[in-house]
């Protein structure tokens, strides 16, 4: 996920971005950034932030776990905003996704 320096909730996703990459997938050890499961961050709705993202494979038996951490994350940066999580399956994740952080944790 890459930001653009004239949305104007920069500052918003930076610091969201930040901290989603202490969440870690549990299976991988990786976070969910360098894993490239985020795919947007939306500030627009009042008192929201709604997650789009995606897990490595529609059955993953960590994506509740995966979930709560962002969940956690993000309450404990923005207090007075509802945090929405959408698991979306398109487009699919793949290995192409992952950082060159991520690959060099993998072992890629």
């Amino acid at each position: 996920m890459e930001l653009q320096i004239n949305d104007p909730f920069f500052q918003e996703k930076n610091k969201a971005m930040d901290g989603l990459y202490s969440v870690l997938d549990p299976e991988l050890m990786v976070n969910i950034m360098d894993l490239g499961l985020v795919y947007d961050i939306d500030f627009a709705s009042e008192g929201k932030i709604i997650i789009t993202m995606t897990l490595t494979t529609p059955g993953c038996p960590m994506g509740d776990a995966i979930s709560l951490g962002v969940k956690n994350v993000l309450n404990e940066d923005f207090p007075d905003r509802e945090v929405d999580i959408d698991i979306v399956w398109d487009p699919q994740w793949t290995v192409e996704k992952v950082s060159a952080a991520g690959r060099e944790q993998l072992g890629f």
